[in-house]
């Protein structure tokens, strides 16, 4: 796991200790310090979901033109993760493309992976969609495995034993090409949500 802006890799995992946690990208290098923080960029204890801070020698003072951007030398990854006791990093999702449902965090990555392991759905986004009282809804495009049908209420019914109720998508629309990816093959959640209509969510 790393970025760019220090100069590659953050954390990594090998070995025995990739065995023993699987779903983690490993501790962080010997050169960097990490930390989750809060909304206020106060450090969370551990397990405590926030987002990734890193700081050490080989991370960027900042970006150009942009002196705000580093907090002390912290570089902020809009990552949302959590570390446990033993230093391990777990990554939950990207902060920006979180859905805030009434206060409640709803990580797209988790209600994506419940969506997916469901036989039929070949490619699926959640994307967070306005809402007058909750200020979001979770919402999701998804595109079927060929010759497979399900409806949107299936769906919301195999993700049921995998997720919290507000997680469940309120807002799905089951589309008949694959979603739009970029050049690396990353969806195109902006380019997916600027195609949906909400008179055709189910």
């Amino acid at each position: 796991y790393g970025m760019t802006e220090t100069c590659g890799i953050i954390a990594a995992s090998a070995g025995a200790f990739l065995l023993d946690k699987p779903a983690s990208v490993g501790r962080a290098m010997p050169t960097l310090e990490v930390k989750c923080v809060d909304d206020n960029g106060n450090t969370l204890p551990v397990g405590a979901r926030g987002e990734l801070w890193v700081r050490g020698s080989p991370v960027i003072k900042g970006y150009l033109n942009r002196p705000d951007t580093m907090v002390d030398g912290w570089l902020e990854t809009g990552d949302i993760a959590y570390i446990d006791e033993t230093g391990f990093i777990f990554l939950v999702d990207r902060k920006k493309e979180m859905v805030l449902r009434g206060g409640e965090n709803v990580y797209c990555a988790e209600v994506e992976n419940a969506l997916f392991s469901h036989e039929s759905v070949a490619e699926c986004v959640v994307i967070p969609i306005p809402d007058e009282r909750l200020g979001e809804e979770v919402g999701a495009a998804i595109y079927l495995q060929q010759g497979s049908t399900v409806t949107a209420d299936e769906l919301r019914a195999h993700c049921k034993d995998q997720l919290a109720a507000f997680k469940i998508p309120r807002y799905i629309w089951i589309v008949d090409q694959p979603l739009p990816r970029n050049a690396s093959g990353k969806f195109v959640k902006k380019q997916v949500q600027d195609a949906l209509a909400m008179a055709d969510a189910v």
